[in-house]
């Protein structure tokens, strides 16, 4: 399956969310689990995300304008941090739902049916979660990767309540409902956090990540001379863009084309290593003193 923009994906991803509430919230009402009802709450929170999501690339596929130089890429996060702040709200009604229930438990009903809506629903979950991270990694999109995540969390989460209507069934203990229900809600908290780290690094413009840190500087390192250096490398990432600069030495007798010629090859060769990145090169003479006194953070030259 071929989606010409990560849009279309979010579409797919919308879609399928509508569908698991029809199908958690039927199930939820046959069976009155409470571990349903948190299922269900928690595809709620995926509709809500893929309608944000939806935005945010939106705005984040518009291009460079007068006010904004270097583009609208991280406006991907403002949907990831909406998806991890909506996650942590539904769990907390879980929980409030939940601890009712533990209070005074219930029987459950028509548990057959139930199951077989709330199994098909986790497969259909499952197979748009795959379908996004093949996309998200085509696309290189944090958006489209978080609510991947997020999805296979809803199949593991109703893997977890089917488990636990199951054991009712074997057991006639009602009260391992709501108890698995808790169960799903903290682990719901959990991937609330990661999804919060993640957003808030890269808000903070964090760095390349290591491998293709590293990638970057073997890359110079094979440019290296006597007559060429480099350093001030720095990199940031935001949402599918990379931005990197550095300072290229050179001796000051080169002519102005040398030195154009080189900045350009090693753009070039950059944007072609890693992708989606804007190269920016600052050449100074080697021999003058004042060249070395911006080393940058990782790049520096004894």
């Amino acid at each position: 399956m071929v989606f010409a923009s990560p849009r279309h994906v979010i579409l797919l991803s919308t879609a399928a969310a509508v569908a698991t509430i029809v199908l958690k919230t039927l199930a939820w009402r046959l069976t009155g689990s409470v571990g349903l009802l948190s299922d269900a709450m928690e595809s709620g929170v995926n509709l809500v995300a893929a309608l944000g999501a939806f935005w945010a690339l939106t705005l984040a596929a518009k291009p460079a304008d007068r006010t904004h130089h270097y583009g609208h890429f991280k406006a991907e996060y403002f949907s990831s941090g909406l998806e991890s702040v909506l996650i942590v709200v539904a769990a907390l009604a879980i929980l409030h739902t939940a601890i009712g229930r533990l209070q005074q438990p219930e029987p459950l009903e028509q548990i057959g049916i139930g199951l077989a809506l709330s199994l098909a629903a986790t497969a259909l979950n499952a197979l748009v979660a795959w379908v996004l991270l093949k996309a998200a990694r085509r696309f290189d999109s944090i958006t489209l990767r978080a609510d991947a995540h997020h999805l296979l969390t809803d199949v593991w989460t109703s893997a977890g309540v089917v488990l636990g209507i199951g054991l009712v069934k074997l057991t006639g203990l009602t009260i391992l409902d709501p108890l698995i229900a808790i169960a799903v809600a903290v682990h719901i908290v959990v991937t609330g956090w990661t999804l919060f780290h993640e957003t808030a690094s890269g808000l903070l413009d964090r760095s390349l990540p290591d491998p293709e840190q590293q990638l970057l500087e073997k890359l110079l390192a094979s440019y290296e001379t006597e007559e060429i250096r480099f350093h001030a490398l720095r990199s940031r990432v935001a949402g599918s863009r990379r931005f990197v600069s550095f300072h290229v030495l050179v001796p000051g007798h080169w002519t102005v084309q040398a030195g154009h010629d080189l900045c350009e090859e090693l753009e070039h060769r950059v944007a072609a290593t890693l992708t989606r990145t804007h190269v920016m090169t600052h050449l100074e003479p080697i021999e003058d003193p004042r060249a070395w006194e911006d080393l940058g953070f990782r790049w520096e030259q004894g």
